[in-house]
């Protein structure tokens, strides 16, 4: 974010954002956060579609040391606020969308950040970077609690810690070896675990994110129209997602690399996505 401010971070339809207004806005933001008490390992919940304020929500809570409890508001209202009784937060960052999917039950008990709003509480609010010693944050705090599906019972917590988030983002980083000239499709729900990955790794490395929003990512003329219109070189998805591009007639994009997880991978559909598209 130092080195190149003005290079683009963030992507969303026609809204972009270069490094340094997406760290200036996640760092005005943060500062607010700790002023209203925000400190390692507390939850801090956040409720908002897909868009630059949900990546500037999601960096602000980490920047100051709170750990994100993600709430996706596509989500059924009930499995919401069964997160909410369960984690506990007192605060909440949310949204039109967000305050329409939990309800006026829920919100009543939390403290609420409205991201929505015109002009903001935070915006005089210094745009420097807080800094993690005075907040006494280390590695072995919390990043962010995340629910599991509940396929197997009640949907349960599970604590990530910001040493196992940056482990996994150095794994990738290795891996995929990814640059300032890279451009990274995010299409996954941030009540996953993968979106860290999507929105993380290329903003540690200068690359640009293009957030998708949620009907864009499930409708494959459209994802075909991002991966070509923006001149995709990463995108993970699911084996599902991958079969609706394909089955739709997408043949692949140049200089596209493919991630896919978050299900077992047939190997017909392995040797279809690896026929020159980078897997």
């Amino acid at each position: 974010m130092r080195q190149a401010p003005d290079a683009v971070a963030l992507v969303h339809d026609d809204e972009r954002l270069s490094y340094g207004e997406l760290n200036a806005r996640a760092n005005r933001l943060a500062h607010h956060l700790i002023a209203l008490g925000v400190r390692p390992d507390q939850p801090v919940a956040i409720c908002l579609e897909r868009s630059p304020a949900m990546v500037v929500g999601l960096l602000a809570i980490l920047k100051a040391g709170g750990a994100y409890l993600p709430l996706d508001p596509a989500y059924p209202s009930q499995r919401l606020r069964q997160v909410l009784d369960d984690a506990a937060p007192r605060l909440l960052l949310c949204d039109a969308a967000g305050r329409a999917a939990l309800g006026a039950e829920a919100l009543a008990d939390l403290s609420v950040v409205d991201l929505d709003m015109a002009t903001s509480a935070w915006a005089e609010l210094p745009a420097c970077d807080p800094d993690p010693r005075a907040l006494g944050l280390t590695s072995s705090h919390l990043a962010y609690i995340i629910y599991t599906s509940g396929s197997t019972g009640t949907p349960k917590g599970v604590m990530v810690e910001h040493q196992s988030l940056l482990n996994f983002l150095y794994a990738f980083s290795d891996i995929l070896r990814l640059t300032e000239q890279d451009v990274f499709l995010a299409i996954t729900s941030i009540s996953f675990d993968i979106a860290g990955l999507e929105l993380y790794l290329p903003t540690c490395t200068g690359a640009t994110v293009v957030l998708a929003s949620r009907k864009d990512a499930t409708a494959a003329t459209t994802l075909h129209h991002l991966l070509d219109h923006h001149k995709i070189s990463l995108m993970q998805a699911t084996p599902a997602t991958w079969r609706l591009l394909m089955d739709a007639g997408w043949q692949g994009t140049p200089g596209l690399s493919v991630l896919c997880g978050g299900e077992a991978l047939p190997a017909n559909q392995a040797s279809r996505l690896s026929r020159g598209w980078g897997l």
